[in-house]
């Protein structure tokens, strides 16, 4: 490693088969396609996530899955980035969000969780939002079914026709991030798409 500069990259979603392929797992499903592309394989750690190693432009970026529910993922990604020796400045988490279509990917840093549980459970244990989080649109329930039922169903067949790409821009935005730094990772996300 050409670099001291160490990432935590915290894909949020709900462990188990049951979960695999649901809209709430966006985040574990972009963590993986990064660790696919790196040739990386998870394991289970003391931090309660399973962890994937890389190395990105020269440092190292630690792939992190939650094992707990996605609505406690706090601690376990707080327990990573202390024994990884990742500050907050350098921590991605990477969630669902109800409030862009299907598809749309943002980056940021700081800000509200917008009512994702994952995302309020970080910032209280952190006791800081002044972290990066990239956010995959997955769209509004139709009218007459619950947000709860929502996100733990599958994507449907048309978006999982579309689920490969989208997977493929979040792993090319993560590189642009570590190798570039926010704002031209920014630019260079919001110019290609929304």
């Amino acid at each position: 490693m050409k670099s001291d500069e160490r990432w935590l990259v915290a894909g949020l979603g709900n462990p188990g088969p049951w979960f695999r392929g649901t809209r709430h797992n966006a985040g574990f499903l972009a963590v993986d396609r990064l660790a696919e592309r790196h040739g990386a394989k998870f394991r289970l750690r003391a931090a309660r996530c399973r962890v994937a190693e890389i190395e990105i432009d020269g440092r190292l970026v630690v792939l992190a899955k939650p094992q707990w529910s996605i609505n406690l993922s706090g601690n376990p990604v707080r327990t990573a980035m202390r024994m990884y020796g990742v500050p907050a400045e350098r921590l991605l988490v990477v969630q669902d969000d109800l409030d862009f279509p299907f598809g749309a990917v943002r980056l940021k840093r700081g800000g509200g969780p917008g009512g994702h549980n994952g995302a309020r459970s970080v910032g209280e244990a952190l006791g800081t939002r002044d972290y990066i989080r990239l956010r995959f649109g997955i769209g509004r329930p139709p009218k007459g079914q619950t947000i709860g039922t929502f996100v733990l169903k599958e994507f449907s067949e048309a978006e999982r026709t579309e689920l490969p790409a989208l997977l493929d821009r979040c792993a090319d935005t993560v590189e642009a991030l570590v190798t570039h730094g926010l704002n031209r990772a920014q630019d260079r996300l919001h110019t290609v798409g929304t």
